[in-house]
């Protein structure tokens, strides 16, 4: 009966907001494989770094091999460990693992301790006219001195760009039946730059790593899957106007769809991946040749590990790593609690966005993706997330309002994974009822079915989450 009650409730909700029709058009899921027949079971601190299930065992080896060069430090060059050095001279952290922390969310900096798994993405604004290549290819233009992302550390001998911190604005929202929920808001602050004074028209973006489970499965869902639900001018009137990115595709010097990134800025998971190597570890490769170090930073004073630092051998292995890590199973799914918080999430209208079912196309060369029914609830689309959540800042056809929708796929085993992480694109929500509150935008709507809910309708659509 406490299904029934709940349900009920949440339709009285959803007619009052006008979303009723459009959450039952979307599917709830009945299987636990939610990364299709690569599915893990494994629900504690190693969830998000297991392969996929169905990988042949004939690429376990190059799975482990990827693993090693992700999880590893790289080094100072030269280095006897001449596979994995050319780090720096500018970075900010020394291993892909550094901020995808154990292959899941990075977190925010603490008081005492250094930022790595969250930096700062820069750049000022630009215009056709003046920087059309630079918008072509980046999709932003780079702070002119340090570039488009902000290195807190260097190797020895070299000057680290700045330092920054963050503080936290404390408020509450007062939900429809009284309860108040705290929230807070960071405000960064950049201190100690080393190279002069920066722009005075800088715009900051701060991005904590996302987790690296299903991203090759994301990949294998075809693009006309992605556009075909893409609705830029609202013309079906649903207040959701989701937009495709296009971004740059180093490889074919083309425009492709973007799928990856906070705001849907790259492409694959290679050009992700390379792109991390240079802006992360100041470490070059074929794909990627030039690090974030500008020229008045003199990087090119400093030895290098090899032309490029990465050889086209890791970089497939490290590719094919991140394109292999599996997908945790649905916990809890017979749960009444759980089912009645499926359909809440479905109805108060989040399923608009965070579409939940996915079919990947055929790759004869990866067959464990292929054709796979999949559940990360996501469109991948851009989304109008409102003035809170804003950077004020483009990223090709994203504007400073507009967000790729997060797969959602794992999020109940985030901090079981990292217990530091947050949720959100820079780690602001410490609870996933956080996380919902921030919401705007095109996602008013159904934050205001949140906000209306009594208590025990909200926690059902919180366990529903925590079972993903």
């Amino acid at each position: 009966m406490k299904a029934v009650s709940i349900l009920g409730g949440a339709l009285l909700v959803a007619l009052t907001y006008g979303v009723s029709s459009a959450g039952d058009s979307y599917p709830i899921q009945d299987t636990p494989a939610t990364g299709g027949e690569g599915t893990v079971t494994q629900a504690d601190h190693n969830a998000f770094s297991l392969p996929q299930a169905n990988l042949p065992m004939t690429k376990r080896l190059d799975f482990s091999v990827g693993n090693s060069f992700f999880r590893n430090p790289w080094v100072v060059a030269p280095s006897s460990t001449d596979a994995r050095d050319g780090l720096g001279p500018l970075f900010n952290t020394n291993s892909c693992q550094g901020c995808h922390i154990k292959d899941g969310r990075g977190h925010p900096p603490s008081a005492d301790d250094p930022s790595v798994s969250l930096f700062l993405r820069l750049s000022v604004p630009g215009n056709d006219e003046e920087h059309a290549e630079i918008l072509e290819q980046y999709g932003f233009v780079p702070e002119p001195v340090y570039g488009s992302q902000l290195q807190t550390a260097t190797i020895p001998g070299m000057r680290h760009e700045a330092d920054f911190s963050v503080e936290w604005e404390t408020f509450h929202e007062v939900l429809a039946d009284g309860t108040k929920v705290a929230m807070r808001r960071p405000i960064y602050s950049i201190e100690n730059a080393n190279f002069g004074p920066l722009a005075e028209d800088l715009q900051i973006s701060p991005r904590v790593a996302p987790p690296m489970i299903g991203l090759g499965l994301l990949e294998a869902i075809a693009g006309e899957d992605i556009t075909t639900a893409a609705d830029p001018d609202d013309a079906d009137g649903n207040g959701i106007s989701g937009k495709a990115n296009q971004v740059w595709d180093r490889s074919t010097q083309t425009r492709a769809l973007g799928r990856f990134g906070w705001k849907a800025g790259e492409p694959n998971i290679m050009q992700q991946s390379m792109g991390a190597f240079a802006g992360d570890m100041g470490i070059t490769s074929a794909l990627v040749p030039l690090t974030d170090c500008t020229e008045t930073q003199g990087c090119e004073a400093f030895s290098h590990g090899g032309e490029p630092e990465v050889s086209d051998k890791v970089a497939n292995f490290v590719a094919f790593y991140a394109s292999s890590l599996a997908v945790p199973a649905r916990r809890e799914m017979n749960d009444p609690q759980v089912q009645a918080g499926a359909e809440l999430f479905n109805r108060s209208g989040c399923a608009a966005c965070h579409t939940p079912r996915h079919v990947t196309a055929t790759n004869p060369d990866r067959p464990d993706l292929s054709n796979q029914v999949i559940w990360p609830y996501t469109d991948l689309l851009l989304h109008d997330m409102g003035p809170g959540l804003a950077d004020h800042r483009p990223e090709f056809l994203a504007d400073g309002n507009e967000w790729r929708t997060p797969p959602l796929w794992g999020i109940g085993l985030a901090q079981e994974v990292n217990p530091r992480s947050g949720f959100l694109h820079d780690g602001r929500a410490e609870t996933l009822e956080q996380a919902i509150l921030w919401h705007a935008g095109e996602a008013e709507a159904a934050t205001e079915n949140y906000r209306q809910l009594p208590a025990e309708e909200r926690e059902a659509l919180i366990q529903f989450l925590k079972s993903l």
